[in-house]
């Protein structure tokens, strides 16, 4: 899946699903891929939030969060530039520009402009007989090519002084004369002046069909469909439209940006309405779990304590005893504990902690207002309880509301300064909203406070490696390995980074270590994650993706609720061409996240991959085009 995510990301292969999950070293998958496309190599080209990358294996969608990188190459290039050439190139650039939608009302076509600089001296229209469909048949081929001309300048200049209706007529009649595609497209435009949107899809649509590649029709026509809400439509005009220009138009490329998350969002609305809650997968709960250091069961309980396992304390212990397996059976046991004990009451000094808990459960299934609830209910009854503070502030921040997140941060403190938790998921805070150094100082706090807590050490040399201490970063994951030499997360995210800085062999032989460990410590309760990494791995390094395609139907076979394992799987099918099996995939990952934003970010790949799709079966040659260019254009290895 979401990236910063590529076509295929190295970096930071983590669950993504969730903010405040225990492997936060990485922002969410979907963000991921966005980051990898800026240093690919390939032929890349932004689509509307999507870029499109094209290698010799095929085409690849992922989103881009800027085109930071190619404006800043267009800037070099305009440096080397003499004057006139500069000029040169403003003007073809002028030429080029399409109509927008802010200013279509207002904009001359090219063929209006190009009128108007003419001198016409006498009436255009002087020497015209009267032009219908009776009379028109009756004219010489040559008499009906200059009325056409005469009728265009005519038409051009009624556009110019904004007499649209007349406009229209005097194209109808050139059209008459002489069916060209600009004279359609020309009456478009008056059409579009006055917002009359089915007549200016009907004249683009007569342009389009003269010249299927006639970039101002379709980029009329997009617009106008855009008006009538027909946002597929005109995602797919617009995507054609980048692809004959080589994707050198912004405005295009920006409105494939817009049309894409509309069309994602309005889908994404349906799926959110009609979406059963349900929790996501084990791989998911349990890094979110084990965010939190753990703790021994509450005293009273123990497992040893004498309960009637069918009381509301004994439903309590219940569902911390199902935890502990680790799997998606335990975990959906678990919930059901929780919900049981507080239905069944008679907690006692228990109450807040099961409000805590069933809280975590609801939110991990995507009820964020009920678990609020909950725990605000749980911070009422024990205000002591500061780990019902801490998930209440990640939830707060997955809602955007990050001053309540702080908030809650500030009352946990005020309650117990000496809480480790506390500065680790604040430490959290900080790092997805890209405040390194503090995230540093929150995260060595957490280390001073309890140093047997691996991931504040994973996740203080991550944020080293993110502010570019890369020395540093390296040396706290090699302490790592040598202090936690049994705990697999450590190989998982050392490889991470070192794939991400090309050093295959090595991040292999983590991802290898780490799977292993898993096997041996969880062989029920598995983390994929490592499976995931080492076929990004193999995929980037050697092209692999037969046996990078195995490794990820494993992961989904332990996992199957696994989300990055099914939207890898959509990348890696992308990258051979396998357009129609990546698309599959890609709705699989929208059905299995969590969030809105989640929703829509991976329908915004399964929309521009179905919008591939109609691309090569409507226009044909555009698909071959777009293929030619990455073929021309790939040096070295992607990552």
């Amino acid at each position: 899946m979401s990236s910063e995510p590529v076509s295929i990301p190295g970096f930071n292969t983590n669950l993504g699903s969730s903010t405040f999950s225990s492997d936060a070293s990485s922002l969410p998958f979907w963000d991921r891929l966005s980051t990898w496309a800026s240093e690919n190599k390939a032929v890349v080209c932004t689509i509307a939030g999507v870029v499109v990358v094209v290698s010799g294996a095929g085409v690849a969608y992922y989103l881009s969060e800027s085109r930071k990188g190619s404006n800043e190459a267009a800037q070099e290039e305009k440096k080397r530039l003499s004057k006139k050439e500069r000029r040169k190139a403003k003007q073809e650039k002028e030429k080029e520009k399409s109509v927008s939608e802010a200013e279509s009302a207002q904009e001359k076509p090219k063929e209006h402009s190009q009128a108007k600089s003419s001198t016409v001296e006498s009436d255009p229209l002087e020497g015209i007989p009267q032009i219908d469909e009776n009379n028109v048949e009756t004219l010489s081929e040559q008499e009906r090519k200059e009325y056409a001309t005469k009728l265009k300048i005519a038409g051009n200049k009624a556009y110019g002084d904004k007499s649209y209706n007349d406009a229209i007529e005097l194209y109808g009649k050139a059209v008459l004369c002489k069916p060209d595609p600009i004279f359609y497209s020309n009456r478009a435009a008056c059409y579009n002046a006055l917002g009359r949107w089915e007549k200016v899809v009907e004249d683009t649509t007569a342009a389009i069909n003269l010249d299927n590649e006639y970039v101002k029709a379709l980029n009329r026509r997009a617009n106008a469909y855009e008006h009538l809400e027909k946002y597929s439509e005109a995602l797919l005009d617009y995507t054609a439209s980048c692809i004959i220009d080589g994707f050198k138009n912004d405005q295009s490329a920006q409105s494939v940006e817009r049309l894409l998350k509309k069309v994602a969002e309005a889908k994404g609305k349906v799926i959110l309405d009609g979406k059963e809650k349900k929790l996501p997968s084990p791989t998911f709960v349990t890094n979110y779990l084990q965010s939190f250091r753990p703790r021994p069961p509450p005293q009273g309980l123990e497992e040893t304590a004498a309960l009637d396992d069918e009381s509301g304390k004994g439903r309590l212990r219940a569902g911390l005893m199902a935890m502990d397996k680790k799997t998606g059976e335990g975990y959906e046991a678990a919930s059901a504990a929780f919900d049981k004990a507080l239905e069944l009451g008679d907690l006692g000094e228990h109450e807040a902690f099961a409000y805590n808990m069933r809280g975590t459960f609801k939110y991990l299934r995507g009820e964020n207002t009920d678990a609020l609830e909950d725990l605000t209910r749980s911070v009422e009854l024990q205000p002591t309880l500061t780990q019902s503070y801490i998930k209440r502030a990640s939830m707060h921040l997955e809602l955007g509301n990050r001053e309540a997140a702080a908030s809650d941060f500030e009352q946990a403190m005020e309650q117990q300064k000496e809480d480790p938790d506390i500065y680790y998921h604040r430490a959290q805070l900080h790092f997805i909203l890209s405040e390194f150094a503090d995230a540093a100082k929150d995260y060595q706090k957490s280390i001073d406070l309890d140093r047997d807590f691996i991931f504040s050490h994973i996740q203080l040399g991550v944020t080293q490696y993110k502010m570019g201490s890369i020395a540093s970063s390296m040396a706290t994951f090699r302490r790592c390995i040598k202090n936690f030499d049994k705990v697999p997360d450590v190989y998982n995210y050392y490889g991470e980074l070192l794939l991400d800085q090309q050093k295959y062999q090595e991040a292999v032989e983590k991802f290898d270590t780490a799977v292993e460990m898993e096997k041996q410590t969880k062989p029920l309760g598995m983390n994929v994650l490592p499976l995931i990494n080492k076929a990004l791995a193999l995929f980037q390094w050697k092209q692999d993706f037969q046996e990078a395609e195995k490794l990820c139907q494993k992961a989904l076979i332990i996992d199957p609720e696994c989300d990055i394992a099914v939207a890898t799987m959509a990348q890696l099918l992308l990258q051979q061409g396998k357009v129609t099996e990546a698309l599959k995939y890609f709705e699989r990952a929208a059905e299995l996240s969590r969030t809105e934003g989640e929703i829509v970010n991976a329908l915004s790949y399964a929309e521009a991959t179905r919008t591939q799709l109609e691309v090569q079966e409507k226009y044909p040659q555009l698909a071959g085009r777009l293929q030619g260019m990455g073929a021309a254009n790939i040096g070295g290895p992607m990552r």
